[in-house]
C-alpha cells in the first residue's frame, strides 16, 4: 500500500465528526417554573429572554448545550410580583443578571433525546441537573426553510440550594422546571 493511501485513509478515520449547531429561538423558547405556594396552589412563572445554543450529533448520539436567561425578564402575570421576584429576596437581578445552563452529555433512548445532565447556575451557585426530555423532535420549518429542533423537557431544583430561601417553608422549596425549546440550524 502506498504511503499517501494509508495516510489518506488514517485521516478520514481520525477525523472528528462534526456537530450540527442550532441558535434557539427565543420567540419560541420560555423556560417557565411552578412552586407550591401556601401547600394551597402552585404558581407559575416564565423567563421571557433567553438565547444560546446546542450542538446535537445524532449520529454519534452527542451534543452539548450553552443556555443563557435574563432574570430580569421573569413574567408571572402581576408586575408588582415581577418587582419582588427581580429583587434582592429573590433572583436578585442586580447582582445576578442571569441564569444559565451548561451541559455535555445527552442520553438517547435509541434515536430519540431522553435526557440532558449538565450545571445550572441561580445566584452564582451552581449545582448538577438533569433534564428530562418527554418531547423531541427535528425537522424542515415550512415557514423558514431551514432545520430546526425542538423539545420539552424538565427538572426539579430546591431554591434553598441556591441561596434562595425567602419565606421558606410556606413558599415551596421544590421548583420544577419546564423547558419548551426550538433552536434552528446555522
Amino acid at each position: 500500500m502506498q504511503k499517501w493511501y494509508l495516510a489518506l485513509v488514517v485521516g478520514f478515520a481520525s477525523a472528528p465528526v462534526w456537530a450540527d449547531v442550532y441558535t434557539i429561538d427565543s420567540r419560541h423558547t420560555h423556560p417557565s417554573y411552578e412552586i407550591s405556594h401556601l401547600g394551597w396552589s402552585i404558581q407559575r412563572g416564565r423567563f421571557d429572554n433567553v438565547t444560546g445554543s446546542i450542538s446535537l450529533d445524532r449520529g454519534t448520539k452527542t451534543g452539548s448545550v450553552e443556555v443563557s436567561i435574563d432574570a430580569a425578564s421573569i413574567s408571572t402575570g402581576v408586575s408588582k410580583l415581577d418587582e419582588h421576584l427581580r429583587s434582592a429576596d429573590f433572583f436578585n437581578v442586580a447582582k445576578y443578571p442571569t441564569i444559565t445552563f451548561k451541559a455535555t452529555k445527552m442520553i438517547f433512548k435509541d434515536d430519540t433525546l431522553s435526557a440532558v445532565h449538565g450545571d445550572i447556575s441561580i445566584l452564582g451557585v451552581t449545582r448538577p441537573a438533569t433534564l428530562t426530555v418527554t418531547h423531541f423532535a427535528c425537522g424542515v420549518n415550512p415557514m423558514l426553510k431551514k432545520d430546526v429542533c425542538g423539545a420539552e423537557a424538565s427538572a426539579y431544583i430546591k431554591r434553598s440550594e441556591f441561596g434562595m430561601t425567602k419565606f421558606l417553608p410556606g413558599l415551596g422549596d421544590d421548583v420544577k422546571l419546564l423547558i419548551n425549546v426550538e433552536a434552528i440550524k446555522d
